[in-house]
């Protein structure tokens, strides 16, 4: 990467973002810290909206050894859903993540609702893709879990 893009990033595009996506690392990366635990990770997440963005979707979160998580965070609290880890890496899986969660927090104006409704889909497209042994999404054969998520995931409020 162009060593000028990172403070492109974090100086011009994140303060005028109303989302923001980053997985754990990124969100590291964005606020100059180290988040590894929860609540290090709640903390990183209030330094990116301080930055400008109303809420925060912490994709990939990793606070247990057999699960991965997403956290969301605004103005009204914080709230985590994980689901189990599939032992796989898929090309896309950030960028459905981010689509899923701004379309159905759009919809429903809530982040816990977009949040179950996200993981709920994304682990079905995960969970297909990794039957398939393919590394590119089968969004076509998840189609009807993209379309009605079935919000198995509990979604905790931790905030």
């Amino acid at each position: 990467m162009d060593p000028a893009i990172p403070p492109i990033i974090r100086e011009q595009v994140v303060p005028r973002a109303d989302i923001i996506t980053p997985n754990q690392f990124e969100l590291g990366f964005l606020t100059d810290t180290s988040p590894l635990s929860l609540e290090e990770t709640l903390a990183s997440a209030d330094l990116a909206r301080a930055m400008g963005p109303t809420t925060v979707l912490v994709t990939s979160t990793l606070f247990s050894e057999d699960a991965i998580g997403m956290l969301a965070v605004n103005g009204d609290g914080a709230w985590l859903v994980e689901t189990p880890r599939l032992p796989m890496k898929a090309n896309g899986s950030g960028d459905i993540t981010a689509a899923m969660f701004t379309a159905h927090l759009h919809d429903t104006g809530s982040p816990a609702e977009a949040l179950a409704r996200t993981a709920s889909a994304v682990f079905a497209v995960l969970k297909e893709t990794l039957e398939s042994g393919e590394r590119e999404l089968r969004l076509i054969a998840a189609r009807d879990a993209i379309a009605n998520p079935a919000c198995e995931f509990e979604v905790r409020q931790v905030r």
